[in-house]
């Protein structure tokens, strides 16, 4: 006698399941890339340590570690949000790996959550180590300003994922690792990151003033330095979030 066996069919995962999966997956990608690790982390703790014990480039008024610190956190989300993700991405579109993920239940929107979410995670470890750094070097953060430094990492983790959608969604991935590393130089020399826009010669200062780099290190600047909330560069940098993401979702290609 034979009976019939029954399966029960295997349950999709859950939205929030999917995406956290695809955040694990995006994080090791990114910490198994040596050159990114190299950009997002390495290069970071030796500019704070070398502008923590020199006295050029002049960084205005403050404790020098103080300001120095706060910059070398916005280089920090700059280089995982922006310099990392655009390469990425852009490689990965390139493999017609974005195409595939994005007719799978994952969908287009928890491809882009996962990028933010391991993103954050990157930045979490940047800026402990760059903490602890900034520590023993005699880093003094204002307490009254942790939140608000939280708010421009948040906001400027938005916008630069959103600036590197754009980028590596729109060029081929060629041209997404030369400008990507191009701008990530201009943005440390003249965007106000490390030097703060005061400090730069001429009208440079003035031109650079609303660019999201220079947003985001004043943000951190005023929240670490000073415990204020500079509501100013809080603007600029959700203005351009807010810029690019429509952009991102109007010009982004998933096939090269």
């Amino acid at each position: 006698m034979t009976t019939d066996a029954t399966t029960t069919p295997a349950r999709a995962a859950s939205p929030r399941r999917r995406v956290m999966a695809q955040a694990a997956f995006e994080l090791g990608s990114l910490l198994r890339n040596g050159e990114q690790l190299l950009v997002s982390l390495v290069l970071p703790s030796l500019a704070l340590v070398g502008l923590s014990l020199t006295s050029s480039p002049s960084l205005g008024p403050g404790r020098r570690v103080d300001v120095a610190t706060a910059g070398v956190i916005a280089l920090c989300v700059i280089s995982a949000a922006f310099t990392a993700q655009a390469i990425s991405t852009g490689f990965d579109r390139r493999y017609a790996v974005l195409r595939y993920l994005g007719v799978t239940p994952l969908g287009r929107g928890g491809l882009v959550a996962g990028k933010v979410l391991a993103t954050l995670a990157v930045e979490v470890v940047q800026i402990a180590v760059i903490a602890v750094l900034g520590l023993v070097l005699g880093w003094h953060p204002a307490a009254a300003g942790i939140a608000y430094a939280v708010l421009f990492v948040v906001a400027g983790t938005w916008a630069f994922v959103a600036l590197a959608l754009l980028l590596a969604g729109t060029l081929r991935a060629e041209a997404v690792l030369a400008i990507a590393n191009l701008v990530w130089v201009l943005l440390l020399a003249v965007g106000g990151v490390i030097v703060p826009r005061g400090e730069l010669p001429g009208g440079v200062g003035q031109a650079v003033a609303f660019l999201p780099s220079a947003g985001l290190a004043d943000g951190l600047r005023s929240a670490l330095v000073d415990g204020d909330l500079n509501l100013l560069a809080l603007a600029v940098v959700l203005a351009w979030g807010v810029v690019s993401t429509a952009l991102a979702a109007r010009l982004f290609r998933f096939d090269d």
